[in-house]
């Protein structure tokens, strides 16, 4: 897998507003936020897509999940509620292909997210 935007944030070339760190994981503010608290969390493996998890890749897969929670407490909003997010390919809206769980909060989250006409595929 070539190098992404993500994986320069790991290694340190590029900027972030690094808010947790682990050994499995990083997780950083969003630079264009949809939320008052946007940040991903990303695994430091760099797995392109959803599909691309393997039998041995669920443990990161959970351990992202457990690192939201976790900000989420440190950072005083988890009972007041947040949303998740992991997009895969194109038509999932995934942009950066190296997998990362978006986490919004600071406000009443409506759903459905959005309320642009679903396009036909046919």
């Amino acid at each position: 897998m070539s190098d992404t935007l993500f994986t320069r944030i790991i290694n340190r070339e590029i900027p972030a507003d690094i808010i947790y760190e682990d050994e499995i994981c990083l997780a950083f503010n969003d630079i264009h936020p949809q939320a008052p608290v946007h940040f991903l969390v990303i695994p430091k493996k760099p797995i392109p897509t959803l599909n691309d998890l393997d039998k041995d890749d669920r443990q990161i897969a959970g351990h992202l999940m457990w690192a939201a929670a976790h900000i989420a407490r440190e950072k005083g909003f988890a009972a007041d509620g947040y949303r998740t997010v992991m997009n895969c390919n194109d038509d999932g809206g995934q942009t950066v292909y190296h997998i990362h769980l978006h986490v919004l909060a600071g406000k009443p989250l409506g759903w459905p997210p959005y309320t642009e006409k679903l396009k036909s595929k046919g």
